[in-house]
């Protein structure tokens, strides 16, 4: 008992002590992350400009899926460190303001995104009924469909994706909604546990992902149905563990060598080329993400250059515009009469997919500052919660 005491007590102080400064290097680290989802979804995959896929060279475009793993694990490391001191104070005084601002983090964008696809959809069928004579409209079920608007308007989507999607990346925002529900709940049990009872509940997790990979037989990109779950909750639970691990260790001089993170990089950069299996890449993530955000020599200097810094702030932009923006490239494919992107060559699929990439970017940085900046406070306001002065949600790596 007098050690748990002692335990809470100085985790309370360094609690105090961290949650008042910023984290470095996760910031570059959700934008590269983003970047490779994008790449994945682009020309990692058969189903979209094929013969840009080099997995018959190197595994490391085609394992792009793993960065919405990354994803999870920083979104529980940055909550947990914005959200320790709260919630350790009491879950019910803060729960509204907590889910406020994710509401006003995530919703902004997320309405804008899905409003471009609907009205695209929209123009889209107007011009093929005036060419035909007949209008489609939107259909009542299925991908696309006006039920389908109804769950992303009300951000349930992600329990069946592939049957309620508009914006498909934007399934994982909808799972990890479901994450934060519970998240205040599981931070203050978290926060006061012994390191031994820490430990035990990151072996738990990782048994968890473990038994996904087992009922997949290792692929973890699992983006359909309740499934789902299993692949979001335990990840944002272990970064919310990092985040622990990271404060009460952070003094320790191998955690922050040059040597330990670039190391760790170098290994997961070897099983990426190499196709490692998925449960094997997750576990290097998890100390990519610690030994990074300890990490303030070499790499942290480099890790933070103003490009990779910038890229980390429109992430989230980023990671949901890349889906209207492959989307209307295909009905722009269509109208020029380029129906079958398996005939492109090489090059001409690469001609095709570099501007959709930069578009992408381009795009990712205006609605980052015009819709997601600019609208955060507009939504916090009607919601009736004014920002406190401490700007937890500059904090946030992406609802990634």
């Amino acid at each position: 008992m007098q050690a748990d005491h002692l335990h809470e007590r100085h985790s309370s102080g360094a609690n105090a002590r961290a949650s008042n400064r910023q984290l470095p290097s996760l910031t570059p680290l959700r934008g590269i992350a983003a970047l490779w989802v994008v790449l994945y979804h682009y020309c990692g995959t058969r189903q979209y400009f094929p013969n840009l896929d080099i997995t018959p060279h190197s595994y490391f475009i085609s394992k792009g899926y793993l960065g919405v793993d990354m994803f999870f694990m920083l979104s529980g490391f940055v909550m947990a460190h914005v959200y320790c001191r709260a919630f350790s104070e009491g879950v019910g005084q803060h729960y509204r303001g907590f889910m406020v601002a994710r509401i006003a983090r995530l919703y902004p964008l997320h309405i804008f995104v899905l409003s471009l696809f609907v009205a695209t959809a929209v123009i889209s069928q107007l011009a093929i009924g005036v060419g035909s004579g007949t209008f489609a409209g939107i259909p009542l079920t299925g991908p696309e469909s006006l039920s389908a608007l109804v769950a992303n308007v009300f951000m349930v989507h992600g329990l069946a994706a592939g049957q309620l999607s508009w914006n498909y990346p934007s399934w994982s925002i909808s799972v990890e909604f479901i994450a934060y529900l519970g998240f205040p709940f599981a931070l203050p049990f978290i926060a006061r546990a012994s390191g031994s009872t820490r430990l035990i509940l990151g072996a738990l997790l990782f048994a968890a992902l473990a038994s996904l990979a087992a009922l997949t037989k290792g692929d973890l990109d699992q983006w359909d149905g309740p499934i789902t779950l299993l692949r979001c909750m335990p990840e944002f639970l272990l970064g919310t563990l990092l985040y622990f691990t990271f404060r009460d260790h952070e003094q320790r001089s191998w955690l922050g060598s040059d040597l330990a993170v670039l190391t760790v990089l170098t290994a997961t950069l070897v099983c990426l080329h190499f196709g490692a299996p998925d449960l094997l890449i997750v576990a290097l993530f998890a100390a990519i993400v610690l030994l990074a955000v300890a990490n303030t020599g070499s790499f942290a200097r480099f890790a933070n250059i103003a490009p990779l810094v910038r890229l980390g702030e429109i992430s989230y932009s980023l990671y949901l515009i890349q889906g209207f923006v492959q989307y209307a490239a295909a009905k722009g494919f269509d109208a020029l009469g380029i129906r079958h992107l398996a005939a492109l060559s090489a090059g001409e699929s690469l001609a095709l997919m570099l501007p959709m990439l930069v578009l992408s970017i381009l795009i990712a940085g205006a609605t980052y500052s015009r819709i997601e900046i600019a609208w955060r406070q507009h939504l916090r306001d009607l919601l009736g919660e004014r920002r406190k002065t401490r700007p937890a949600d500059a904090l946030d790596p992406r609802s990634a």
